[in-house]
């Protein structure tokens, strides 16, 4: 009988659903305290997971759910940056 592959789950801070990890992207506040869109999943550094939605970023800034989960303010550049990736 073969093993069964655990996929890890991450929730998303603008809709709050759990989804899998590689379908949401991660938004990183590094430890030199820079908040960047981390699109390898990799980077040190806490981390926010949201999905790859308009609708869900919306969401996440407007109850300042980003903000509470990276423990600081996102800036107005990190929010353009998430949109772009976003629209691609």
């Amino acid at each position: 009988m073969p093993k069964v592959k655990k996929i890890p789950l991450r929730m998303c801070v603008g809709c709050q659903e759990m989804k899998p990890k590689k379908q949401l992207v991660r938004v990183v506040r590094t430890p030199d305290e820079k908040i960047e869109v981390d699109l390898t999943g990799k980077r040190s550094g806490r981390g926010a997971y949201i999905c790859p939605d308009l609708e869900c970023l919306t969401k996440a800034i407007k109850g300042k759910r980003l903000d509470r989960a990276l423990q600081r303010p996102v800036g107005q550049d990190v929010v353009d940056a998430l949109r772009q990736k976003l629209v691609k």
